[in-house]
């Protein structure tokens, strides 16, 4: 069995968990949920051999393009999902993170993305790769759960508005608290691979430290919006409506740091 076996069956389950977390949704029986939970863990091990696939055939991290990059990102939501629903029950985001999950698939698989493994250019023969990118791409992935569950609230908020009850307010409330809890991890692990590890390996690769590339300085637009939501909401206070919408416009840095930057912007990083 072969990259291509794993990384196709694992997109199978991935749109069986979906689907799952559909019915889940639109009927609300707990079944589809559990059903939903367990084809994604089964996916996520099929992933799993896929990365390693690509790992051992190309001798090198399985993130070294934009095809092994999405891969990479699709794996990691779908981990940051699976332990956030265990520890706090959110069965409500499966379906909308599984579409997260399954958008990242599609576009790597897509003809767009070239799949041929290359040597490795000079700069990216290096441990700081592992570390750098793959911290990076983990904290992005939780940041992309506080998304989900940011929007959730977000529309929860409004309905409890219109029909306001003690059910709607308390899961509203649980949405909130995990947005911050999903930052709350996602934060330092973007922090110490998106800005404290990279500088390392630029200062290594290119004896600087910040070369106001754009990749670097969309991390850091990024790093600052989400410090921003943890400054509001522990030094201010701040809780509910406006943190979501931080949560929201964080996640959305982050996508134009990684898609944006390379597609529009040139500079030091356009190789990932």
């Amino acid at each position: 069995m072969n990259e291509t076996f794993f990384f196709q069956s694992a997109l199978v389950l991935y749109a069986l968990s979906a689907a799952s977390y559909l019915i889940f949704q639109l009927g609300r029986r707990r079944f589809f949920s559990g059903a939903g939970w367990t084809a994604g863990l089964i996916g996520l091990a099929l992933h799993s051999g896929a990365l390693i696939q690509r790992t051992l055939a190309s001798g090198h991290a399985p993130f070294t393009n934009m095809y092994e990059s999405l891969s990479f990102l699709a794996w990691s939501c779908l981990l940051a999902y699976l332990v956030m629903d265990r520890l706090f029950n959110l069965p409500k985001a499966g379906f909308f993170l599984l579409i997260i999950v399954l958008a990242f698939m599609l576009l790597a698989n897509s003809p767009l993305m070239p799949k041929d493994i290359k040597p490795l250019m000079p700069a990216l023969q290096s441990v700081w790769l592992w570390l750098h990118v793959s911290i990076t791409l983990l904290g992005e992935a939780f940041f992309a759960v506080a998304f989900i569950t940011s929007i959730l609230y977000l529309f929860a908020s409004s309905s409890r508005k219109k029909a306001p009850s003690d059910k709607a307010r308390a899961s509203a409330d649980k949405l909130d608290r995990v947005s911050y809890r999903a930052i709350a991890v996602g934060f330092p692990l973007f922090t110490l691979g998106g800005l404290v590890l990279g500088m390392v390996w630029a200062h290594k690769a290119w004896g600087a430290y910040w070369s106001w590339d754009p990749k670097e300085v969309w991390s850091l637009v990024t790093w600052f919006v989400y410090a921003l939501y943890l400054h509001t909401r522990l030094v201010m206070g701040w809780r509910g409506r406006r943190s979501a919408v931080i949560a929201v416009l964080g996640f959305l840095a982050a996508l134009f740091t990684y898609f944006g930057v390379n597609y529009l912007l040139s500079g030091l990083h356009s190789y990932t």
